[in-house]
C-alpha cells in the first residue's frame, strides 16, 4: 500500500510539473512510429505503454473516396491530433448499397478502396493510429444482412440475419473480405495494410448480437473462428472482437440486454488481444434521469476495467461513448459530465498502471458535414467545453506516457550503475570481469 501512495505521489508531482502545451502534429507523428503491442494489462509502443485517447469517424472512408471531400477528411485529423487525440476507429466495410466497397462477394470497389488508402496514408501524416472494423452487426452500411442476402443468391437456405455467424458460405465471404482488407496494397503509402503500424488493431465486427441463440455459444464459436483466421493471416496486429461489454445470460450487470454476448468468455478467445466497451445510458436506460444514468456509467466503467484488469488481464478500451443532443432536457454541461466520468475513470486506472487504456467518444466530424450528425457529434474547432475536456485528457494521458518512459529510462540507469559498479568492483579485487 505505501508503494502505491507514493508511486501515485510521483506521479502527481510530476504531472503538476509538465503543463506545457502538449503534442502538436510534428510531436504526434515522432513518437507514434511502431506496431502497438500488448503486455498483460497495458498497451506497448516503442517499449512504454501507451494510452488511446481517441474518437470514433465511421464515413472516412466514404468521405475520401471522392477526391473533392478528402479536405475534410485532412481536418478531421488535424483537429483531432491538436488534441491529443492518437486512435481514431472507422470502417473497413460498405457492403452491397449506393456507397460499396464491396458490390459482391469477391467484387471491389477500386475508388471506394482508394479512399480508404487515403484515409491511412492521413493517419500516419498526422500521428493516428487506426482501429479498423470489418463487419456491420446492422444493416447499415450492408452488415451481416447483406452477407446473408448474398448467400441466399448462392442457393442457401437461410431464415435469419443470425444464419451470418454459422453458415459457411456466408463464414466463406466475410472471411474472402478480411484476407483482401488484410493484404490490401495501399496505392499512396505503398505499404500493405497487414505490414502497415498505422493501423493499431482488427475489429472482427461492429457491435456483435446473435439474438437467435442467447447462450452464447454461437457468437463464441464465431469469435473463435474468426479470429484464428486473422491471426493465420497478420500476426502484426492486435485484433478484438467488437463487442459492447454485455455479460452472459446469467450475468446481473447488463442493462435489461440479452443478446448473445458474454464480455468475459468472448475475450478469453485465443487471438483477442484486447477487450472493448461501448456505453450509451442516454439509450440504454431511457425512463432514467440523468443522474441515474450518470451512475449507472460509473459502475459499468469500474465493472468492466476491474474484470478487464483480475479477470481478462487484458487491457480495455472503451471504444464507444457519448450522449446525444436529441436526448430531452440536453445541454452541453450533461454531455461533459458523461465525458469526464468516462475520463476520469480511465485516469485513475491507468496512472496506476491498470487496464484502463483509453476512450473514443462517438463521433467526430468536421465542419460542413452536417448531414453526418446523428446527435452524438463533436466539431473540434468550435473550441465547446466538450473539445476542451477532450483536449484535456490528451494531455493527462500524454503525460503519463512519458512519465513511465521516463521511469524505464530511470532503471535502465539504475541497472547500468550497477554493471559498471560490479565491474569496477571486479577490478578493484583483481577479478577479471566475465567477457572481456
Amino acid at each position: 500500500m505505501k508503494k502505491k501512495i507514493a508511486f501515485s505521489m510521483f506521479l502527481v508531482a510530476l504531472l503538476i510539473q509538465n503543463h506545457n502545451p502538449f503534442l502538436e502534429t510534428e510531436a504526434a507523428r515522432s513518437t507514434n512510429g511502431g506496431f502497438i503491442t500488448t503486455r498483460g494489462v497495458q498497451f506497448m509502443l516503442n517499449g512504454s505503454p501507451y494510452y488511446a485517447n481517441g474518437f470514433n469517424a465511421y464515413w472516412l472512408m466514404i468521405l475520401a473516396s471522392d477526391p473533392s471531400q478528402r479536405p475534410k477528411v485532412s481536418a478531421a485529423f488535424h483537429d483531432a491530433s491538436s488534441h491529443g487525440l492518437s486512435v481514431a476507429r472507422t470502417w473497413a466495410f460498405s457492403d452491397g448499397g449506393v456507397t460499396p466497397l464491396q458490390y459482391s462477394p469477391g467484387s471491389y470497389n477500386e475508388q471506394m478502396f482508394k479512399g480508404l488508402d487515403f484515409v491511412v496514408a492521413e493517419a500516419r501524416r498526422f500521428g493516428i493510429k487506426l482501429i479498423l472494423s470489418m463487419v456491420n452487426n446492422y444493416e447499415n452500411l450492408g452488415g451481416k444482412k447483406q452477407y446473408v442476402n448474398w448467400a441466399r443468391n448462392q442457393g442457401q437456405y437461410l431464415t435469419s440475419d443470425d444464419d451470418f455467424f454459422t453458415n459457411p458460405v456466408a463464414k466463406g465471404f466475410y472471411k474472402n473480405h478480411v484476407q483482401t482488407v488484410l493484404n490490401r496494397y495501399n496505392t499512396i503509402t505503398g505499404v500493405v495494410y497487414k505490414n502497415d503500424p498505422t493501423i493499431m488493431a482488427w475489429e472482427l465486427m461492429n457491435e456483435p448480437r446473435c439474438t437467435s441463440d442467447t447462450s452464447g455459444r454461437t457468437i463464441q464459436a464465431w469469435i473463435t473462428e474468426m479470429a484464428a483466421h486473422v491471426k493465420s493471416i497478420d500476426r502484426n496486429h492486435l485484433l478484438e472482437a467488437g463487442l459492447e461489454g454485455f455479460y452472459s445470460k446469467t450475468g446481473n450487470q447488463n442493462p435489461s440486454f440479452d443478446v448473445g454476448t458474454d464480455f468475459i468468455a468472448n475475450n478469453q478467445v485465443p487471438g483477442i488481444d484486447f477487450a472493448t466497451l461501448h456505453s450509451y445510458p442516454d439509450q440504454w436506460l431511457t425512463s432514467n434521469d440523468d443522474q441515474t444514468q450518470l451512475n449507472f456509467l460509473n459502475n459499468w466503467l469500474r465493472t468492466h476495467i476491474s474484470d478487464a484488469q483480475y479477470i481478462l488481464k487484458k487491457p480495455l478500451l472503451l471504444t464507444e461513448f457519448g450522449k446525444s443532443v436529441k436526448d430531452p432536457n440536453f445541454s452541453p454541461y450533461k454531455r461533459d459530465q458523461v465525458f469526464i466520468m468516462v475520463y476520469n475513470n480511465i485516469y485513475l486506472s491507468a496512472k496506476h498502471g491498470g487496464a484502463a487504456a483509453g476512450g473514443l467518444f462517438w463521433q467526430l466530424l468536421a465542419e460542413g458535414m452536417e448531414s453526418f450528425g446523428d446527435g452524438y457529434e463533436v466539431v473540434l474547432s468550435r473550441g465547446t467545453s466538450t473539445a476542451n475536456i477532450i483536449g484535456q485528457q490528451g494531455h493527462r494521458l500524454y503525460q503519463i506516457r512519458k512519465i513511465f518512459a521516463r521511469m524505464r529510462n530511470v532503471q535502465r540507469w539504475k541497472k547500468a550503475r550497477a554493471a559498471r559498479r560490479a565491474h569496477w568492483l571486479a577490478w578493484k579485487r583483481g577479478v577479471k570481469p566475465i567477457g572481456n
